[in-house]
């Protein structure tokens, strides 16, 4: 069996979510990845050191600038008569692309997959999480992989061969118009090993801010926040966790003052220790949380950013 990756390219650079979509695409059989860019070398080099990439599939033209999608998924669907499985990783940007290239070739799609059994079998959430559905479709398909489900690959010790394609023609049915890149000194919230999280009950974005930075601050960690919270004007949406949000499974999770909806709960539950601090014990995160506190964060939270110091 063989799969083709779409490479997902941030600035021209790799998105690292690829090494864990190589990760769970080796479990399939042959991974080769397509990388469609206006300028490939830099990244087709980086793409065919990673272990367990078999060929790196390059395509270079203007119209592949920006990564629309509507530019891409042509070039992806040119190349998908070679191969069994077409995949990326399930992000902004796989969830985009992926369903054009799936309706183009008129094949069963599976999104957000978290296991892999066996070519044809495949299991994802639903219900915003609070259930996993086992999955079985023969023939061609297309997937999406979470990447907090996966390891990721080693950036080095592959040795892939590179080839280089023609380029589809230009669609033209959009247009780029701009990108807002947030810049922080903070890890990124899907790759961070250590989120501070805050919700609804911190109150305000000012005491958003001057709780959770100290705290974050003596972690190194990124911080997050719920749903309600963003929606609230306390934290940009760019922080927001959750089904609506960026999925992740740091290695530690502290959520303050976050009542633990479900649709929060589905992009944090993964975490490998959660710590709830909520003055509610009826409050839902603390059915997945590793270690609970009840207890007003305004006061448990300065105490800990203390007995950090």
């Amino acid at each position: 069996m063989s799969v083709l990756i779409i490479a997902e390219l941030v600035e021209n650079t790799l998105a690292p979510a690829v090494l864990n979509a190589v990760t769970a695409a080796q479990k399939l059989g042959d991974v080769d990845v397509l990388v469609a860019s206006d300028s490939v070398s830099a990244v087709a080099d980086a793409v065919k050191s990673i272990t367990g990439v078999r060929k790196v599939i390059t395509a270079e033209a203007a119209h592949f600038a920006n990564a629309l999608a509507e530019e891409i998924a042509p070039q992806a669907v040119a190349l998908a008569a070679n191969y069994d499985i077409i995949a990326a990783a399930s992000t902004a940007a796989g969830k985009n692309l992926l369903p054009r290239v799936a309706a183009l070739l008129d094949v069963p799609m599976i999104s957000d997959v978290t296991e892999v059994i066996d070519g044809d079998t495949f299991v994802h959430p639903v219900y915003a999480g609070n259930a996993f559905e086992t999955v079985k479709v023969g023939g061609k398909k297309v997937l999406t992989f979470r990447a907090t489900a996966f390891d990721a690959a080693v950036k080095e010790g592959g040795s892939a061969a590179v080839e280089s394609v023609s380029a589809t023609a230009a669609q033209g049915v959009s247009r780029f118009v701009g990108r807002e890149v947030t810049k922080s000194e903070r890890p990124e919230l899907t790759q961070a090993s250590i989120i501070v999280s805050g919700g609804r009950g911190t109150g305000s974005k000012e005491n958003f801010e001057s709780v959770l930075t100290p705290l974050a601050d003596k972690l190194g960690a990124a911080i997050g926040a719920s749903r309600a919270a963003v929606d609230s004007g306390y934290a940009p949406n760019d922080l927001q966790v959750g089904q609506t949000g960026k999925i992740v499974a740091p290695e530690l999770y502290i959520a303050c003052g976050i009542s633990g909806a479900i649709q929060h709960l589905a992009g944090m539950q993964d975490s490998k220790v959660i710590v709830a601090i909520n003055k509610d014990p009826e409050a839902p995160i603390f059915n997945v949380a590793t270690y609970g506190l009840v207890a007003d964060l305004f006061e448990a939270v300065p105490e800990l950013v203390k007995a950090l110091s």
